[in-house]
């Protein structure tokens, strides 16, 4: 069966919703423990305004990584994990969920995806999971991996202790709105990640497929990790620039009489003028490196999971194929 329709494997009814649901969970949870720590050492890339002048050049992402552990323990890499992982089963059942309903919906009657279909289904999965998830998880994600503090030292106390309390600081000291700052620039991201990352591995495993010797057969886990790695790192170099303003603005509280819009040229323009064409990208690498790994794993275990427990469904009693 090719991997351009919404069909499953060997013609048989896609995957139920519970079935996205706990495989994307579970892949995403798995991501996020193996990758998080890039995350950290990305986020801190480019929160830095170190300059080319007086001696001062900016840190590569092992001097980055290196210099975190050692002033903040290794366990400063996995500040914010939290709030990742409180987010991460809703925001990839999300992601799988929509991505596989909008898909559908434009498939053709015969049942086949188009390319433009497939790429158009990607966006529209990023964006909903940027406006119903991503976006209020990455603001307190952020708040958090911007303290600089030694998680060993019980006297430095930093203003956010874990997820749940910087989510309450940020919503008492700024209200609701600060949880969704950014989510344009979220919502762009996403979209045009999800909408390169689901075009490019769908094209690759569509290849991949129609060389095995039995074309409807799943491909192995090794090969999905393989497609997952290289399409994971064709949207990072696409929107490195949205990435950089977007974090800088969710690090920002709210100023009186400042619109959204406003603060976004304001953070492009600083850049542009104080630091260089290159701090729009700065963090690339990382991100690359925790973005490409992530998409491997993920698509790995979701593919694994999902085979799984629709394995499992076809074996209910009296050989029914049930939702």
């Amino acid at each position: 069966m090719s991997a351009k329709t919404v069909q499953g494997p060997g013609g048989k009814k896609p995957a139920s919703a519970a079935t996205n649901l706990i495989a994307g969970g579970g892949a995403g949870m798995m991501e996020a423990l193996v990758c998080h720590p890039l995350d950290t050492i990305k986020v801190r890339m480019q929160l830095s305004k170190r300059r080319y002048e007086k001696g001062q050049k900016r840190r590569g992402f092992l001097k980055t990584g290196m210099e975190i552990a050692r002033k903040e323990t290794p366990l400063g890499l996995y500040k914010g994990l939290g709030a990742v992982l409180t987010g991460i089963v809703p925001k990839m059942a999300i992601r799988f969920t929509s991505y596989e309903w909008y898909k559908q919906l434009l498939a053709s009657e015969d049942g086949k995806v188009s390319g433009a279909a497939n790429f158009t289904a990607g966006l529209f999965a990023g964006v909903t999971e940027a406006v119903a998830v991503v976006t209020p998880m990455e603001v307190v994600k952020i708040r958090l991996q911007a303290q600089q503090h030694s998680m060993s030292d019980p006297l430095d106390v930093p203003k956010y202790r874990n997820a749940a309390h910087a989510c309450y600081t940020v919503l008492k000291e700024e209200g609701v709105s600060a949880l969704y700052r950014g989510v344009s620039l979220t919502a762009l991201r996403q979209g045009t990640n999800q909408a390169a990352n689901f075009t490019a591995y769908t094209e690759l495993k569509d290849i991949l497929q129609k060389r095995q010797d039995d074309p409807t057969a799943p491909l192995p886990s090794w090969k999905t990790s393989l497609i997952g790695l290289i399409s994971g790192a064709v949207g990072p170099f696409s929107n490195a620039p949205i990435d950089t303003i977007k974090t800088r603005l969710q690090r920002m509280p709210a100023e009186a009489g400042s619109t959204a819009l406003g603060r976004i040229m304001l953070i492009a323009n600083q850049m542009w003028k104080t630091e260089g064409i290159r701090a729009f990208w700065m963090g690339i690498t990382p991100r690359v490196m925790r973005v490409a790994p992530g998409q491997a794993v993920t698509f790995a275990v979701y593919e694994y999971l999902k085979g799984v427990l629709e394995k499992g469904r076809e074996m209910l009693p009296g050989n029914e194929y049930q939702e």
